[in-house]
């Protein structure tokens, strides 16, 4: 568990050499005026084949007047048809983009588009760290079928708006027709299955606004380990793991650890965000991903030992991401750092939870050195997903998260990172960016933390501290690069203080140097003259 950070700087790392295509950037002129409201997927699965084929239909509201509807949708496939508001439209198809010209003017208001759509979509080389669907088999010989989408966005096998700006608000509804002898997974609740022949049809509906790279389904030989749940806020929930029937053996223990995950996350996260729907794991051939209400699980059941119980990093860092990234999402990739930092961050809360305080900050000491420290976390705006994704993300903006905590103190940051992740102003249809974050806590600290915000986040500069020794055994600590005072463990001969320190600097006596900062509550540079 100490080497967590290490581990997912690593997953990034990789991730960013191997993605082929990327979501997100500017928002093109034709999608900035559609307000998508809804989809509706219905494909046919052929294993053997390897392919899909079906519709989707797009519900959006136009803001303005227009000719033209553009939706973004990988090559992979034919798009036989295309009809808007029911009535056939011409429509050109090439460069991951369907352009389709309505014959006359489409008024502003509500509209309906169909595409009709199939063929063989892109498969995945290494998954999760690349994009596409994994068509394998499980150690019984059942096929199994999963879908990673995260950095190519939902344009990897239905056509939709790919722009993080830009959710379903009304929900997604996915008619999935698979060999009848697996179940599919998916996000929301299963509303029905209707058995054919050789096939069947199993309907999944969520109410509530989804990133579209979380429009996914699973489909293999699953049995469902389950068991009711009640949040912090008295609301019963179903659990429901999909575990391969090879495994159901396992699922019992797997939820045990799960509850205690939940629990936790609820404890400083407030509660967990789709208590109307469910609380939905699913175990895959890839290493995992934050599908909402369905999250992926593939870490084969290897656990850790935390607080003397068994433990599942990847479990708990997934999950968490039903807060930070599903609930809580930013409006544009350059402020990716808002899921995967905070989210990380959560993972340490963890560690403090149940090994305690000074295992937690032995965490953070043994995290620090990891971080490359390249690039800045936030580089401006309209970034893609490829641009944005880097290590640091990860780590360094998870210590961040760690830094603001010591300076706000726990007793203004615990309630305050609550109070944000369960605000309406934040969370579900309201997406949001970095200053969102940065004046929201600034208000809950009443104090300016943009000095903050702006070293750890737009920079690559570490806070620099400087100890000069005066006469008379007194030293002179000063801050060299940060404009706000700043509370600081100072470590004399006399034991360590927590200090307020500025640019204009304080004198501490000692017979011994000062030591600052001993438990690496900033990322730092210390000069000593």
């Amino acid at each position: 568990m100490r080497k967590l950070f290490i581990i997912l700087v690593l997953l990034v790392t990789c991730k960013t050499y191997a993605q082929e295509l990327t979501s997100g950037g500017k928002l093109k002129p034709e999608q900035a005026i559609m307000d998508v409201r809804h989809y509706t997927i219905a494909l046919n699965v052929d294993f053997k084949q390897k392919t899909i084929d079906g519709y989707t239909t797009i519900d959006v509201i136009m803001a303005q007047p227009t000719h033209v509807l553009l939706f973004d949708l990988l090559d992979s496939f034919k798009v036989s048809q295309v009809l808007v508001n029911n009535k056939k439209a011409a429509f050109e198809y090439k460069n991951n983009l369907i352009r389709i010209n309505t014959a006359n003017e489409l008024p502003a208001g509500k509209a309906s588009v169909k595409v009709i759509y199939g063929g063989k979509p892109h498969v995945a080389k290494r998954p999760p760290w690349d994009d596409g669907f994994i068509w394998t088999r499980d150690s019984t010989g059942h096929p199994w079928m999963a879908i990673t989408a995260e950095g190519t966005g939902g344009k990897l096998y239905f056509p939709c708006k790919d722009h993080p700006s830009d959710e379903p608000n009304e929900g997604v509804d996915m008619y999935i027709t698979a060999p009848r002898d697996l179940m599919v997974a998916g996000p929301g609740l299963l509303q029905t299955v209707i058995n054919h022949r050789e096939t069947s049809t199993t309907h999944w509906k969520t109410n509530y606004s989804i990133n579209n790279y979380s429009i996914i389904f699973n489909v293999g030989d699953y049995t469902i380990a389950g068991r009711p749940y009640t949040t912090c806020d008295g609301n019963e929930v179903p659990i429901q793991f999909y575990v391969l029937k090879e495994h159901k053996d396992k699922g019992a223990h797997f939820l045990d650890i799960f509850v205690k995950t939940i629990h936790e996350q609820e404890k400083y996260f407030g509660e967990y965000p789709w208590a109307k729907e469910k609380i939905g794991m699913v175990e895959t051939p890839h290493l995992g991903m934050e599908h909402q209400s369905m999250v992926a699980y593939g870490n084969k059941f290897k656990y850790a030992k935390i607080g003397g119980d068994d433990y599942d990093w990847l479990m708990h860092h997934e999950f968490g991401h039903e807060w930070w990234g599903n609930k809580v999402t930013a409006k544009d990739w350059a402020d990716y750092w808002i899921h995967e930092g905070i989210c990380t961050f959560g993972d340490a809360l963890y560690i403090k939870e149940f090994e305690g305080n000074a295992a937690y900050i032995q965490h953070w000491k043994q995290a620090a050195p990891t971080f490359e420290n390249k690039i800045p976390i936030v580089m401006g705006k309209d970034i893609d997903e490829e641009a944005a994704y880097n290590g640091d993300i990860y780590g360094k903006s998870a210590f961040f998260m760690h830094t603001l905590c010591y300076v706000m103190g726990d007793s203004v940051f615990y309630p305050a990172i609550k109070k944000f992740a369960t605000s309406p102003k934040y969370t579900y249809d309201n997406l949001v960016n970095t200053d969102d974050v940065e004046q929201f806590f600034s208000q809950e600290s009443g104090k300016n933390l943009k000095p903050l915000f702006d070293l750890y986040l737009r920079s690559v500069n570490k806070l620099d501290i400087s100890i000069k020794a005066q006469r008379g055994g007194k030293y002179l600590i000063q801050l060299q690069n940060m404009a706000m005072p700043l509370p600081v463990d100072v470590t004399t001969d006399a034991g360590t203080k927590r200090l307020m320190v500025d640019s204009k600097g304080i004198r501490v006596d000692s017979k011994t140097m000062p030591v600052v900062d001993a438990d690496s509550y900033y990322l730092k540079k210390v000069t000593m003259e």
